[in-house]
């Protein structure tokens, strides 16, 4: 069975964006950006919601050929490009990538890929991760909180139906007082 982790950076009231999804206050450091990127190396499959695709699709295809990019945001890059991803939307057409666009249940579709075998994989934005959340499949989150409060925007955490317990496995402070919290769920 392949392990799910749902993993971002957040300010510390909760938010993955601040209003007007603005993300200007979680430029990551050089220390933090190689950490995402040692994580996303381990992942094989990646799973978006619409917008966080949106995003992503928007720079990291030639990210590593933008002026002034880092060695480590150029890696990024490539295995961004490289690792297989799903889209659970029913309004994004054409991808590429990589990349195949799942318009059916995102729970159903997620719960079979983690049937299988193979590496871990990650969930990607609010609502798809909510969706996971609340059916019981992340087994990890990897919380990195930022020392800013934004006062709204797109909250990392979902309501669940029941209580969630987790272990804590890993902490870890980066350059800023950025903090890592890292927990496993509880089975």
């Amino acid at each position: 069975m392949r392990k799910l982790v749902y993993g971002m950076n957040l300010s510390l009231d909760g938010y993955i964006t601040a209003p007007g999804d603005d993300l200007g206050w979680s430029e990551p450091s050089d220390e933090l950006f190689q950490w995402w990127l040692d994580q996303e190396r381990a992942i094989g499959l990646f799973l978006y919601g619409r917008r966080l695709w949106e995003t992503m699709s928007s720079y990291w295809p030639t990210g590593d050929q933008q002026p002034g990019v880092t060695p480590a945001q150029a890696e990024f890059a490539r295995n961004w490009r490289e690792t297989p991803k799903v889209v659970f939307s029913s309004t994004v057409g054409e991808v590429g990538w990589n990349t195949r666009v799942h318009t059916g249940d995102a729970v159903d579709e997620i719960t079979r890929l983690k049937a299988g075998d193979g590496e871990p994989m990650r969930v990607g934005g609010a609502s798809l991760a909510g969706a996971a959340m609340r059916a019981g499949l992340v087994d990890e989150y990897e919380i990195v909180t930022h020392p800013v409060l934004v006062g709204g925007g797109t909250p990392f955490f979902t309501a669940v139906d029941s209580w969630v317990e987790l272990n804590l496995v890993e902490t870890r402070t980066f350059p800023g007082g950025v903090v890592l919290t890292r927990y496993e769920t509880k089975r």
